[in-house]
């Protein structure tokens, strides 16, 4: 047996520890990483194209490759293509839905007030490579920046002596202005601080393993990133009319990313539950990753979870905050109500997470160990910033002249009280 049934009444602190206190597994190469970052930052290529030799066992020729991308797309199977293009498109109506408009207006006499919205100009994307090809992240993390208007694009992506070429020819469709052959944490400092060749960018977004969020975690405050991801994350809550079957591919579809994957089903009728698990021991097998599958299975962060009632399922699920959320359940809008701490959520046994993952149109990069419970996933806002405007006329800052002034005094800072003053044509004593 890969998994078995637990009450959640049952779970002791440990237990409810490794469930709740996720983490992206980073503190183990803290150090190595600061390393590798300082290096990159003093020595720049040379310090990349030593640590891609020795982490990646590859000797990279041109660490830029954005015409391989474009080589790549032409080259493909039109079927691929046509996949690849399909999700772009589905992304990109997606985030341009997202796009705020700038505003302004009149909220009394004399205060006029507004926000303009503009893209940042240099941003970095980093695409996985490793033990599994990821086109639909170069989708994921470049659409949305171009569709908010970012200037300059970059990605980078691991390099091996026989690049993915679906990985190239996606980054490429997503519209990618740079493209560099380079992972790890070595990726992470090249676009944090720039070198000879990758130019430097104002914010990276983008999964990757420890070794990567290490590196955005000592890179972050010299350059901006979206948030720390770890391991992916799935939760289904099912009643007793879901297929246990539909409940079991769809922790089997998250286990196969990573050993570290934490897959969880919760349910408040105990045969569904006991159903799950015989799905799931079925199904393993079969599955080509079966020995990551069962090593995320396995782990303290995954199992097949019984209530005692749906609140319990509900209260359970809402403190975990996972990265995804199924839910198969007659009620799946009501329940859905009652969750506030979710990356993505797909409702009913129609909707699997692999629609999201590659091409319903949301975007798969979301915050896990719980930082769903402050934050969402990627989005078009990421690449944008805001900036307030307002104009008062004399009427409106006579208005509010007093409030002002009063406040300030009250805070001792009496040259701004005094900026008010002046414009209203008031003097102080000590000027008189």
């Amino acid at each position: 047996m890969t998994i078995d049934v637990q009450p959640i009444a049952d779970l002791g602190p440990d237990d409810r520890v490794a469930f709740f206190e996720r983490d992206a597994g980073i503190e183990g190469v803290r150090d190595d990483v600061s390393e590798i970052v300082d290096r990159v930052q003093t020595e720049g290529d040379v310090a990349v194209r030593e640590f891609t030799s020795e982490f990646d066992d590859v000797e990279v020729g041109n660490l830029e490759i954005t015409d391989e991308c474009a080589r790549a797309y032409e080259d493909i199977d039109d079927e691929i293509r046509t996949a690849i293009e399909t999700a772009a498109a589905n992304v990109r109506e997606f985030h341009e839905a997202q796009l705020p408009e700038d505003w302004q207006r009149e909220f009394d006499t004399g205060r006029e007030l507004g926000r303009r919205f503009r893209p940042l100009e240099r941003i970095g994307v980093y695409v996985p490579g490793g033990s599994a090809a990821y086109p639909s992240s170069a989708i994921m993390g470049v659409v949305p920046a171009v569709v908010a208007g970012v200037g300059h694009v970059a990605v980078v992506t691991p390099p091996a002596d026989d690049p993915n070429p679906v990985t190239l020819a996606a980054i490429h469709a997503a519209g990618a202005d740079a493209v560099y052959s380079v992972g790890g944490a070595q990726a992470i400092a090249g676009l944090a601080y720039g070198t000879e060749t990758i130019s430097r960018v104002q914010k990276i977004v983008g999964p990757g393993n420890k070794w990567v969020t290490a590196a955005k975690a000592e890179v972050r405050g010299d350059v901006e990133i979206d948030f720390l991801a770890g391991p992916s994350e799935v939760v289904v809550v099912a009643d007793e009319t879901a297929d246990p079957e539909l409940v079991a591919a769809e922790l089997l579809a998250q286990a196969e990313h990573d050993p570290n994957a934490s897959v969880v089903a919760v349910t408040d009728d105990e045969a569904t539950a006991d159903a799950i698990v015989a799905a799931v021991d079925e199904r393993v097998p079969a599955r080509e990753r079966a020995d990551v599958i069962r090593a995320a299975l396995t782990n303290e962060t995954s199992g097949v979870l019984h209530a005692r009632s749906m609140s319990e399922a509900i209260l359970f699920t809402e403190e975990y905050a996972p990265e995804h959320l199924s839910i198969i359940a007659e009620d799946d809008e009501s329940l859905l109500e009652r969750i506030d701490s979710a990356g993505s959520v797909f409702l009913g046994p129609n909707t699997p997470v692999a629609a999201g993952d590659y091409a319903s149109g949301t975007n798969h990069v979301l915050p896990t160990n719980g930082g769903a419970r402050v934050t969402g996933g990627l989005s078009v806002e990421t690449f944008l910033r805001s900036t307030t405007v307002q104009r008062l006329s004399g009427e409106g800052l006579a208005e509010l002249g007093e409030t002002i002034t009063t406040l300030a005094d009250a805070e001792g800072l009496e040259a701004h009280a005094e900026s008010v003053r002046t414009r209203l044509g008031e003097r102080t004593d000590s000027e008189r």
